[in-house]
C-alpha cells in the first residue's frame, strides 16, 4: 500500500517536472518572440505586414500614333470584361442579391449584347463550385456605351472588370504600315501578367517608344482588402509611352482607301497596292494595298503579313523606262526626233521584242518610242550611251539598296546585269527587281530637279511628359543622278505619254492637271519557272507626277493580277491613280492650270449667201463649218443668227436643193440637234458621249421626218475598243502568219519525200 503511494508522489513529480519544462520552454519561446520580433528566422512585423499590405498595378497608356496633323490612329481606350458570380454565398439580403439568381432570364438579356448564344450564355452561368465566370473573347473589350446598356437591364450578380484595349479608330487603314498589337502573357514569379505587345508595323518597330512602363500602389488594407483609414498610399506613377506622329496625311489615305477597296470589289486582284510621296520632301503620305485587314479584329490579315509597298520586290516593267530615259538625257544620247527602226532587236542570238509581237510601227522617233513605250528604243539607248555608264545611274538612282524608310524587313531587290541580254531587260524593266518605295525614291529625283529625297513615314516621336520631340525626321537628300534640265526634259517627254495620240498613258490624264509618267506592264514569274502565261498574269502599273512642271505629288499604284473582262490592264490602275492623284491635288489646294480663254463670236446671218464665202467666213474665225447639201447658196444655219460661240464649235449651213447625211463621227450629241433640228430628222441613240456609228451613211440624201439613229461611246471607252481589235487584229496576224509558215513547212516536206521517192525508184 505504502509503495504504492510512494510510486504515485514519484509519478506525479515526473509529470510536474515534464510539464514545468514545457511551460518554460513555451515561456522562453513566447519571451524570445516578444523580444525579437522573429520566429523561425522570419519577421513577424513584416509577415503581418505583408499580409495586410496590397499592391495594385498602375497600367501604363501605350503611346498614340497619329497623322501628321495629329488625327489619331491608334490609341488605347478603357474598356470592360463582363463577368458574372455564381456563389449564393455572396447574397446577404435575399432582396438584394449580390449572386446570378436566374440563369435562363439573364442569359437572354446578354445575348441581346455580346456576340454569344443564348445557350452558351446559359451554360457559363449554371456552371457549378465556381464563384465566378467570364465569357471569354465575347466579353471583353466591351465599349462603355454596351457597358452602360447591361448596367441599366439591372441583372443581379453581373459585374465588369475595368480594362484598356488598343482602338483602331479608322478601323482598315494603312493597316500592313500601322500593324497592330496583342495581349501575352508573361510569368513573373508565381504571377502570371498581361502585356500588350506590338505584333506587325509600326505597333512592332516603335514597340520600344510606344510601350510605357507600369507603376505601382501599395497600401494598407482589413481582411477583406479595403484601404484602412488614416493610412497612406505608396504609389510609383506610371510611365505613359511616348506618342509618334506619322507622315501619312488622314484625308490622302482615305483617298486611296477608298480606291483601292473599289477596285477590290470590282477586279478581285491578287495584289494591289499604291503609294503617294511628297514629291519635294520625300514624306509618304498614303500607302495601302489589298488584300488588308481589320487591325482590332485581324479579320482579313490571313498569310500575308508583308508590307507590300517596302517588302514586296518584282520586276517593275516599264516603269524603268523613266530612269533609262533620264540616264540618256544626261548623257546626251537622247535626241527626241532621231529616228530608229522599231519592232526587234538583236543581243546575241536571242531577239528582244517590242510589245506587238515584235511587229514595232516602222522608222520612228525616239520620242514617239517613249510614248509608245518601245522595248527597242530604250534598247537603242543603252546601246548609245553603253551598259557600264547606265549601270552607274542604277547606283546613283539606289536600286538595289534599301531606302532606309526605317520599316521592317525592307527589301532591297536584285540588279540582274551580269550578260548582255540581262543589261537590255533591265533597261526596260525586266530580269532586275525593286520595291514601289525604290521606285517612288528615285522619282523624286525627276520631280525634284534632279535632287533624290529619302522616304520617310516617321515625322516625330514626342516624349508623352515634356510634350518635345525625341527624335525629329527631316528631309534628306540621298543623291543627285540628274541635273535640273536632265529632269526637266524627262517631265516633258512622260507628259507626252499621258497627252500623244499614241501615248500609252493617255488613260491617265485628268482634268485641270498635266500628269508625267509611265505605264508599266511587269511580268509575274512562275514558281515552276519562266514566266505566268495568260492576260491576267501581269503587274499592271502606273508611276506618275503632277503638276508636271513643277510635281508636288508622285503616285505609284499597281494592281497584279486583276480578273479583266475584256478591259485594259490600265484600267483598274487608273481607277486608283486618277481618284487619288485628283483628290489629293484638290485637297492640297494646288490649283488646276488655267485653260485659256476662248474667243467668243456672234454669229451672223448667212442666209442667201453663197456657201463658199459663208464657209471661208466661218473658218477665219475658227469656227468649223458643216455643210449639209450640194447647193450653192445657204438656205439655213443652226445655231441661228446672232448666237454667240466660242471658237472651234460646229455651225450647220443647209445649202438649196437636196439635204445629204454628213459624216457625224466624234460628234458631241449637241453638236447632232443642231443638224437634226435644221433638216428635220428624228433622232434616238444609245450610250453616251460622241458618235461611234450612224444608220443613215454619210452623202446620203435625206427626207424630212427621217429616223436617225446613233450609237454614242466615251472617248477612253472608244480607245480601249480600239486598242483591243489592234491586239486582236494582231493575233490574227500572228496565227495567219505560223499557219503559212506551217503550211509552207509541210509542202516543203511533202515535196522532199517526192523527191526522194523519185530518186529511189
Amino acid at each position: 500500500m505504502n509503495e504504492n503511494r510512494t510510486n504515485m508522489k514519484k509519478g506525479a513529480a515526473i509529470l510536474f517536472t515534464i510539464f514545468a519544462l514545457l511551460f518554460f520552454v513555451l515561456f522562453a519561446r513566447f519571451l524570445f518572440i516578444q523580444i525579437s520580433g522573429k520566429a523561425d528566422g522570419h519577421s513577424l512585423k513584416n509577415e503581418a505586414l505583408q499580409k495586410y499590405l496590397r499592391t495594385d498595378v498602375l497600367e501604363a497608356n501605350r503611346g498614340t500614333i497619329y497623322d501628321q496633323h495629329g488625327t489619331v490612329i491608334a490609341e488605347d481606350t478603357t474598356s470592360f470584361t463582363l463577368a458574372a458570380i455564381l456563389d449564393p454565398s455572396m447574397t446577404t439580403n435575399p432582396k438584394n442579391p449580390k449572386h446570378v439568381t436566374d440563369p435562363e432570364k439573364t442569359a437572354e438579356v446578354l445575348a441581346k449584347y455580346i456576340d454569344m448564344e443564348k445557350g452558351d450564355i446559359e451554360k457559363q452561368l449554371k456552371k457549378k463550385g465556381l464563384f465566378q465566370v467570364e465569357f471569354g473573347k465575347y466579353g471583353r473589350d466591351l465599349s462603355n456605351k454596351v457597358k452602360k446598356e447591361i448596367e441599366e437591364e439591372k441583372l443581379p450578380g453581373i459585374f465588369f472588370l475595368r480594362d484598356s484595349k488598343r482602338f483602331y479608330p479608322n478601323g482598315k487603314f494603312a493597316s500592313h504600315l500601322v500593324g497592330f498589337v496583342q495581349k501575352l502573357e508573361e510569368k513573373k514569379g508565381n504571377q502570371v501578367v498581361q502585356r500588350i505587345i506590338g505584333q506587325m508595323g509600326i505597333e512592332k518597330t516603335y514597340e520600344d517608344y510606344l510601350r510605357g512602363t507600369n507603376g505601382k500602389i501599395q497600401y494598407k488594407s482589413d481582411l477583406w482588402g479595403y484601404l484602412l483609414q488614416d493610412k497612406k498610399q505608396m504609389i510609383q506613377e506610371p510611365d505613359d509611352g511616348d506618342n509618334i506622329y506619322l507622315t501619312i496625311d488622314t484625308k490622302i489615305q482615305t483617298f486611296m482607301e477608298d480606291a483601292l477597296n473599289e477596285v477590290e470589289k470590282q477586279y478581285k486582284p491578287g495584289k494591289a497596292f499604291a503609294l503617294v510621296a511628297d514629291a519635294k520632301t520625300g514624306e509618304i503620305l498614303a500607302m495601302g494595298q489589298r488584300p488588308s485587314f481589320h487591325p482590332d479584329t485581324r479579320v482579313g490579315l490571313g498569310e500575308n503579313w508583308s508590307n507590300d509597298l517596302v517588302e514586296y520586290s518584282f520586276e517593275p516593267g516599264s516603269t524603268m523606262k523613266i530612269f533609262t530615259l533620264a540616264a540618256a538625257i544626261e548623257e546626251g544620247v537622247f535626241h527626241p526626233n532621231e529616228k530608229y527602226k522599231s519592232g526587234r532587236y538583236k543581243v546575241g542570238s536571242e531577239s528582244i521584242r517590242d510589245h506587238n509581237g515584235g511587229e514595232g510601227w516602222g522608222d520612228i522617233t525616239y520620242l514617239e518610242g517613249v510614248q509608245r513605250s518601245s522595248n527597242v528604243a530604250m534598247a537603242n539607248l543603252l546601246e548609245k550611251m553603253s551598259p557600264d555608264v547606265f549601270r552607274q545611274y542604277l547606283d546613283d538612282f539606289h536600286f538595289g539598296q534599301k531606302t532606309g524608310i526605317q520599316l521592317p524587313n525592307e527589301a532591297k531587290g536584285v540588279i540582274l546585269y551580269n550578260w548582255p541580254l540581262e543589261q537590255v531587260t533591265t533597261a526596260f524593266g525586266q530580269g532586275t527587281t525593286t520595291t514601289p518605295m525604290q521606285l517612288v525614291q528615285a522619282a523624286t529625283a525627276i520631280a525634284n530637279d534632279g535632287k533624290m529625297m529619302r522616304p520617310f513615314i516617321i515625322d516625330r516621336i514626342v516624349d508623352d511628359k515634356t510634350n518635345k520631340a525625341i527624335v525629329n525626321n527631316k528631309p534628306e537628300k540621298v543623291g543627285e543622278p540628274i541635273s535640273k534640265e536632265t529632269a526637266e526634259q524627262a517631265r516633258e517627254v512622260l507628259k507626252t505619254v499621258t497627252t500623244a495620240e499614241h501615248g500609252t498613258g493617255q488613260i491617265y490624264q485628268i482634268q485641270g492637271y498635266e500628269v508625267a509618267g509611265k505605264t508599266g506592264t511587269a511580268q509575274m514569274p512562275n514558281p515552276q519557272g519562266g514566266y505566268l502565261q495568260g492576260a491576267n498574269n501581269y503587274i499592271f502599273s502606273f508611276l506618275g507626277m503632277a503638276p508636271a512642271k513643277d510635281p508636288q505629288l508622285i503616285v505609284y499604284a499597281a494592281v497584279a493580277q486583276p480578273k479583266l473582262d475584256g478591259e485594259a490592264g490600265s484600267v483598274p490602275v487608273s481607277k486608283i491613280f486618277n481618284p487619288v492623284m485628283r483628290n489629293s491635288l484638290q485637297y492640297l489646294n494646288i490649283k488646276p492650270k488655267q485653260t485659256p480663254t476662248a474667243k467668243t463670236i456672234k454669229l451672223k446671218d448667212f442666209k442667201n449667201e453663197r456657201t463658199t464665202e459663208a464657209v471661208k467666213e466661218l473658218k477665219a474665225n475658227k469656227i468649223q463649218p458643216i455643210v449639209i447639201g450640194t447647193g450653192k447658196e445657204v438656205a439655213g444655219q443652226s445655231p441661228e443668227a446672232d448666237s454667240p460661240l466660242l471658237q472651234g464649235e460646229k455651225v450647220i449651213l443647209q445649202t438649196d436643193g437636196t439635204a445629204t447625211m454628213p459624216d457625224m463621227e466624234n460628234w458631241s450629241l449637241r453638236d447632232v440637234m443642231k443638224a437634226a433640228n435644221l433638216v428635220g430628222l428624228k433622232v434616238s441613240y444609245t450610250g453616251e458621249g460622241y458618235v461611234v456609228g450612224q444608220n443613215i451613211k454619210p452623202g446620203a440624201s435625206l427626207k424630212n421626218g427621217q429616223k436617225l439613229i446613233l450609237k454614242l461611246m466615251k472617248q477612253k471607252e472608244k480607245a480601249l475598243l480600239e486598242q483591243k481589235e489592234k491586239e486582236r487584229q494582231k493575233e490574227e496576224a500572228e496565227k495567219a502568219k505560223k499557219e503559212i509558215e506551217a503550211s509552207a513547212e509541210t509542202a516543203e516536206k511533202k515535196e522532199a519525200e517526192e523527191n526522194l521517192e523519185t530518186q529511189e525508184e
